[in-house]
C-alpha cells in the first residue's frame, strides 16, 4: 500500500488533465517565475481551479500560489525582482495569509495577478472564515506539472469540496442566492471526480482531516446532485461546520451577520455609488502627471492611461490645466464677460498679444482677478488630487503647472504686467502698473498659489516638435499653437526629473512608453 504521506511521484506526461492547451499561450513573465521558483526549489503549488491551469498561465486567470511559510522570504524576493509590486485589497477581501502582487507584461499589454497564500483560507467570498490546516501535507503532495507545481488530484478534490459547501450549502448561504454552483465550478467538479482514486481520498481524510468522516464527505458529494434535497444540504453544511469549528476565525453567528452586511455594502458601493472595490498599491499612491506642448498627446495619453490602471486600482483623473471653477472664479470671469459684450476687450487673453493691440481700454484688474483665481482653481484641484493619493489612490494629471513652464500653465500675471508696461495700455490711467501695491498684491497671491503645487512622483514630458504640432492641431491659431509648444520643446528637461518620451512616435508606441515608465516607478 502506498504511504499516505508521500504519494507516488507522478509524471507530467501523466497528468493529462493537468497539461497547457496550446490555445492558450504562456506569458514570459509566468514561465520565468515559475522556472525561478523550480530552480530555486520554493515549496508551492497552484493550489486550486487546476482544471483550467492553461488559463492561469496565459494570465486570463489569476494565480493562486500556496507557498511554504518557510519559503516565505525567498519567494518575496523573487517576485520583486520579477518587477512585481504588492497591492492592498479592499477590506472585505482581505484575508490572514494571503499578500496580492501585480506584475504588468508589456509585450501583451496585461496585469499579472499573484495571489500568495500562506495559508489555506476557505469559504463564502464575503468572509473567508475557516482556515484549513493541511498546508504543510498539501504542499508536499505536490507534482511538477507541465508548468506549475499542483497538488495531488485527490488532495485537490477534499479542499473544492469543502470550499464548496461553505461557500453554496450554509443556510445563509441559500437565503443569499448564493446556493448554486456556477458552471465553472461544476465544470471543476466534474474534471476532479474524473481523475481521483476514492481509496487514496480515504486515507488523506483519514490522516489530515480525521474530523471529517469518510460518511460525512460523502454526504457533502451528494449534495451536489441534482436529487439532494435543501434540507439534506443546509443539515450536511452545518455538520461541517461544527467538525471543522475549531479552524474557524470567528464565531458562524458572527460571521453570518459579517457576510449579510458586507454585501449590503458591496451592493451599495456598485449599485448606487457605481464604485467598485479595487487595490491599492502597498507602496502608497502616486500623483502621476503628464505635461506637452499642444498636440503632444496629453489628453489621449491621460485617458488611455487612466482606463488601464483603473481596471483593477483605486484610480482618478484630473485635468489641472483646465480645472473646475469656483463660485469666485465665476463672478470674475462674469465681470470679464460683460466687458467683451460691450466690445471693451476680448474675453480670453492669457497674455495674447491681441490684448494689447485691440482693447479699447484696459482689462485692468478683472482679468489679473481672474489669473489669481485661475491659480486658485488649480492650487484646488492640486490639492484634491493630493487627498485622493495620500489615501492610497493613483492620479494621472493633465497639464501640471512646472516651474521652468511660463506660457501655458505658470503664472501669468508678473508677466502681464512687465510686458504691458511697453504697451500703449501703459498710458491709460486705468492700467495697473508692477510697482502698484494692489497689483503686486495679486501677484504675490498667484505666485503662492503655483509655490504650493510640489512635484509630483512621476512626471512625464511628451516631447514633439513644434512644426509637428502646427500640423495636428489644425483647429487652433498656427502661431499660438507653435509658441506653446516650442517653449515645451526648448526646455532642458534634463536637468529635471521628468521622463521624456518622443511624442512624434505612434500613439500605440508613446502610450506603452507611458505604461512602461509608470510601472517601473510605481
Amino acid at each position: 500500500m502506498t504511504s499516505v504521506g508521500a504519494p507516488p511521484k507522478i509524471e507530467p506526461s501523466q497528468q493529462d488533465g493537468l497539461l497547457l492547451q496550446r490555445s492558450h499561450s504562456v506569458l514570459p513573465l509566468i514561465q520565468e517565475l515559475c522556472s525561478i521558483l523550480e530552480y530555486e526549489d520554493i515549496a508551492y503549488c497552484h493550489w486550486k481551479s487546476n482544471n483550467v491551469i492553461d488559463r492561469s498561465a496565459s494570465g486570463e486567470n489569476d494565480l493562486d500560489l500556496l507557498i511554504s511559510r518557510a519559503d516565505e522570504s525567498r519567494f518575496t524576493e523573487i517576485i520583486y525582482r520579477l518587477g512585481f509590486k504588492q497591492a492592498i485589497a479592499p477590506e472585505i477581501k482581505q484575508m490572514p495569509g494571503v499578500v496580492d502582487y501585480f506584475g504588468y507584461v508589456p509585450e501583451v499589454d496585461r496585469f499579472v495577478h499573484v495571489h500568495a497564500h500562506y495559508q489555506l483560507v476557505l469559504g463564502d467570498d464575503m468572509t473567508k472564515n475557516f482556515r484549513l490546516p493541511v498546508e504543510r501535507p498539501y504542499l508536499e503532495s505536490a507534482v511538477q506539472g507541465e508548468l506549475f507545481k499542483v497538488p495531488e488530484i485527490e488532495f485537490e478534490y477534499i479542499v473544492f469540496i469543502i470550499r464548496m459547501m461553505l461557500k453554496h450549502s450554509t443556510w445563509d448561504a441559500i437565503l443569499s442566492r448564493q446556493g448554486s454552483l456556477n458552471s465553472k465550478e461544476r465544470q471543476e467538479l466534474a474534471f476532479l471526480q474524473s481523475k481521483i482514486v476514492q481509496n487514496r481520498t480515504n486515507e488523506i481524510l483519514n490522516h489530515h482531516l480525521p474530523s471529517i468522516s469518510n460518511e460525512l464527505f460523502a454526504n457533502c458529494i451528494k449534495s451536489f446532485e441534482k436529487s439532494s434535497s435543501l434540507w439534506m444540504r443546509i443539515k450536511t453544511a452545518h455538520r461541517l461546520q461544527n467538525q471543522i469549528k475549531a479552524s474557524a476565525r470567528r464565531p458562524l453567528l458572527d460571521d453570518v451577520f459579517i457576510k449579510f452586511w458586507r454585501r449590503v455594502v458591496l451592493f451599495y458601493r456598485r449599485r448606487i455609488l457605481k464604485s467598485p472595490l479595487k487595490y491599492k498599491f502597498a507602496s502608497g499612491g502616486a500623483m502621476i502627471a503628464l505635461i506637452g506642448g499642444d498636440g503632444a498627446g496629453k489628453t489621449t495619453a491621460v485617458n488611455a492611461l487612466h482606463d488601464w490602471l483603473s481596471k483593477d486600482f483605486d484610480t482618478t483623473q484630473a485635468h489641472i490645466g483646465k480645472p473646475k471653477r469656483s463660485w469666485t472664479t465665476i463672478a470674475v470671469r462674469g465681470v470679464l464677460k460683460i466687458g467683451n459684450l460691450l466690445g471693451l476687450y476680448p474675453q480670453d487673453s492669457s497674455f495674447q498679444k491681441t490684448i494689447i493691440q485691440q482693447s479699447l481700454v484696459s482689462p485692468g484688474y478683472p482679468w489679473l482677478l481672474r489669473e489669481v483665481c485661475r491659480a486658485r482653481d488649480r492650487y484646488r484641484t492640486f490639492v484634491k488630487a493630493q487627498h485622493y493619493s495620500a489615501n492610497g489612490d493613483l492620479v494621472i494629471l493633465d497639464r501640471y503647472p512646472h516651474p521652468l513652464i511660463n506660457i501655458m500653465d505658470g503664472p501669468q500675471t508678473r508677466r502681464f504686467l512687465n510686458e504691458i508696461m511697453d504697451s500703449p495700455l501703459a498710458k491709460k490711467s486705468t492700467t495697473p502698473r508692477i510697482n502698484n501695491p494692489i497689483a503686486r498684491f495679486l501677484v504675490n497671491i498667484e505666485e503662492s498659489y503655483y509655490d504650493k503645487i510640489v512635484p509630483p512622483e512621476i512626471f512625464i514630458v511628451l516631447l514633439l516638435d513644434p512644426e509637428i504640432a502646427v500640423q495636428r492641431k489644425t483647429d487652433e491659431d498656427p502661431n499660438s499653437v507653435r509658441e506653446r509648444s516650442t517653449e515645451i520643446w526648448e526646455l532642458d528637461w534634463k536637468q529635471s526629473d521628468a521622463h521624456i518620451i518622443d511624442a512624434g512616435k505612434s500613439r500605440s508606441e508613446v502610450l506603452a512608453a507611458n505604461k512602461n515608465i509608470i510601472w517601473s516607478n510605481l
